[in-house]
């Protein structure tokens, strides 16, 4: 029977009604019924330059949340802009940002916005834009090979913060080719290695298979790591009132008490001159990390020697802080192996027999300060071994290398 016009008139309006909201839904109930199982990492193994990497990482990352065919998903790109935020890439084996995180940070920006499917819009990492978003995104560096030929794993993840759950894993390798590899002023000032469970279970989450859990240690503190990241950010612009009231606000926050936002309220109340409050901040750091069994200190030395740095600017503060070590120590009556690390440069037996008497000299100055560590202490010497940059440059990128450590042990 011939469709009457009234018919026909109302089929359009209704048509017309549903819109883009109709397709969209539509569009969500296929993804649901086709995407039965989690998605494969994509994972590259051929050496790339750098910026070849980042191309194929990240791309291997966004075509994984295309679960829909061809033709919807061509469909879907035209209607649907996935909003994520990124919690910057940092250094797997330090913890650190860097010069090459934060290209890589902005490599990965400027190749999510080029994509003509399966768009994503960036949004800024802060706390009040996580209940706007669908994805957080993680990445970390790692180094690869040996100096004759030094390469960079590159590991993202995508994360859906409603789940928790990665549901994309991408991995592809890089020459380490002219890359700048100095830390951020605030890693670069730091007292100490600030790396804790926290930054463990960023660095897990980035390397996590696509349909697994990220990290509940790290996901259950997104909301300040927010926070976080805009205080290190104010701290890098040399804006020190400012970031110093922002890690006091994360401080305050639920899953606030990390090892970053105590060094970060020591670093700042240093530079505004406030050295009652630094030294008392500089004891929480230790305090916490004596709680975490693990301390690494950059107490820097005189080329093959074991006297102190001679420039006051750096060496300055390391009476203070073996007193707060010494006091922290003594007050928690813990035993601790005290271990020297040297740079990659010299021969092993020399860094070896150099990394023993430095780590014996720390020991010696914290028995001044509490002579009962003399018998909770024994020193160690772990020479290049142990080395967390390994660059060799015996600058600011290996400064980590040059590190005490104080592992605690049973008594």
């Amino acid at each position: 029977m011939p469709m009457s016009r009234a018919s026909t008139t109302n089929r359009i309006s209704f048509s017309a009604w549903l819109g883009p909201a109709a397709v969209l839904g539509c569009l969500s109930l296929l993804a649901g019924c086709l995407a039965t199982a989690p998605q494969q990492a994509a994972v590259s193994t051929q050496e790339l330059s750098f910026s070849e990497a980042v191309v194929v990482a990240t791309d291997g990352l966004a075509n994984q949340t295309q679960k829909l065919p061809a033709l919807l998903a061509m469909v879907e790109s035209k209607l649907v802009r996935r909003n994520v935020v990124v919690d910057a890439p940092i250094d797997a084996a330090s913890g650190q940002q860097t010069q090459a995180t934060q290209l890589l940070e902005r490599r990965i920006a400027e190749r999510l916005a080029a994509r003509t499917e399966g768009k994503f819009e960036l949004l800024p990492f802060k706390t009040e834009n996580l209940a706007k978003v669908q994805y957080l995104l993680t990445g970390t560096l790692t180094r690869q090979g040996g100096p004759a030929k030094p390469l960079l794993n590159i590991n993202l993840a995508l994360v859906e913060l409603k789940t928790g759950q990665v549901v994309a894993q991408a991995s592809a390798l890089a020459r380490d080719e002219g890359l700048n590899h100095t830390p951020l002023p605030i890693y670069q000032d730091s007292p100490v290695l600030v790396k804790d469970k926290v930054i463990d279970g960023y660095i897990g989450t980035a390397a996590t298979a696509p349909g697994a859990a990220a990290n509940p240690v790290y996901m259950e503190r997104v909301a300040v790591a927010g926070v976080i990241s805009e205080a290190g950010t104010l701290y890098n612009a040399e804006r020190y009132p400012e970031s110093l009231a922002r890690y006091q606000e994360a401080r305050g926050q639920a899953g606030g008490e990390q090892l970053r936002t105590l060094n970060g309220i020591y670093l700042n109340n240093v530079r505004l001159g406030r050295m009652a409050e630094a030294e008392n901040a500089f004891g929480q750091i230790v305090a916490y990390g004596l709680r975490a069994s693990k301390l690494d200190v950059k107490f820097l030395f005189n080329p093959g020697s074991t006297e102190f740095w001679s420039d006051a600017r750096l060496s300055g503060a390391y009476p203070m802080w073996l007193r707060q070590i010494a006091k922290e120590s003594t007050g928690a009556r813990v035993c601790m192996v005290i271990v020297g690390h040297t740079s990659r440069t010299g021969s092993e037996q020399t860094n070896d027999v150099l990394s023993l008497q430095r780590a014996l000299y720390i020991q010696q100055r914290l028995a001044a300060e509490s002579p009962a560590l003399a018998q909770r202490t024994k020193a160690s010497g772990k020479g290049w071994r142990e080395n967390l940059v390994g660059s060799g440059t015996d600058n600011a990128v290996d400064a980590l290398d040059r590190r005490v450590e104080f592992r605690v042990e049973p008594c």
